[in-house]
């Protein structure tokens, strides 16, 4: 069992190509950062990556993490 959740945050950023597919680095870090709050308690609610309006991937819905 991890650590209680003390706080919550939610990653975003764009991807300037209009294409909001995520990369494998995008994984990567999505994964990093769950991880390494689930040892500090705050708990990453989703990844979400922007491309060209109104495209969006939530990371989340996709089960990546």
């Amino acid at each position: 069992m991890g650590a209680p959740v003390l706080g919550a945050v939610l990653l975003f950023h764009n991807h300037p190509s209009g294409d909001p597919s995520p990369s494998a680095e995008d994984l990567a870090f999505t994964r990093r950062m769950a991880e390494a709050g689930e040892v500090v308690g705050v708990r990453v609610v989703d990844h979400i990556i922007i491309g060209e309006a109104p495209a969006f991937v939530s990371l989340r819905q996709r089960g990546a993490f």
